[in-house]
């Protein structure tokens, strides 16, 4: 799976600038998806070429049926979802760490200590507010939409969930034109199991950037309320 100490201080980075429910989405994607990826593709997935039989000594019939069953790899499929899911979490990430860049180089020009910085608290975590929630909010709405459509995208390209252990291919040509042939697929119980996992874990992504979406808003509009109350008690 690549560099895991560049992984996981990039993880760090995310969830420091990210909410509860942001530190929750990121440790699945990264124990339930990327791990789990890594680990047991090439032992569930491995034999996805070399098992897949047909009972056809046409010369290309069986390699024409495999593409016909199997467009995409299952596994390339879901790296390419993690891959543009991931994407406007880490384009938050390099926008929250410019303007918060910018607002201490701006802080440091005016030296003005009793001025508090906006984007971060006295520990300097992160505040979600301004830009930045404006920011955040549109990359949850990206996530939510690119986990959909690459969701429905997987059941438009590869059909149902459940890999069949053998099937009828009627390619003609390369295989024969009436007879077709019959191919089967190696470990289809466990190859469905993997499958039915990516899928669910996929409906709690979403789940999860809704959950976040109103926790949000929920509490920016607390803190509206809050700073109303403040304002007219003050002027009282």
């Amino acid at each position: 799976m690549g560099d895991w100490s560049y992984m996981s201080s990039l993880l760090d980075k995310v969830q420091s600038h990210s909410t509860v429910v942001g530190k929750i989405w990121m440790s699945i994607l990264f124990l339930f998806r990327i791990f789990v990826l890594g680990a047991a593709a090439d032992k569930v997935w491995g034999d996805e070429v070399s098992e897949f039989n047909c009972d056809s000594k046409e010369p290309g019939c069986e390699h024409a049926c495999y593409n016909w069953m199997f467009p995409i790899s299952y596994v390339h499929y879901w790296v390419l979802q993690i891959t543009f899911v991931s994407t406007p979490t880490l384009v938050y990430l390099g926008h929250a760490v410019h303007i918060i860049h910018k607002e201490k180089r701006k802080m440091e020009k005016l030296k003005d200590c009793n001025k508090k910085p906006r984007y971060t608290d006295e520990r300097g975590k992160v505040q979600i507010t301004g830009v930045l929630f404006c920011t955040y909010m549109t990359q949850l709405v990206f996530k939510i939409i690119l986990e959909v459509g690459f969701t429905v995208g997987q059941f438009y390209i590869f059909g149902s969930m459940f890999i069949p252990s053998f099937f009828h291919c009627e390619m003609s040509p390369p295989c024969a034109r009436f007879s077709g042939a019959q191919c089967y697929i190696s470990r289809p119980t466990e190859k469905t199991i993997f499958v039915i996992f990516m899928l669910v874990v996929s409906g709690i992504s979403v789940l999860l950037n809704i959950i976040e979406i109103i926790y949000l808003l929920c509490n920016r509009r607390r803190d509206t309320r809050k700073l109303s109350h403040g304002n007219s008690h003050y002027g009282g």
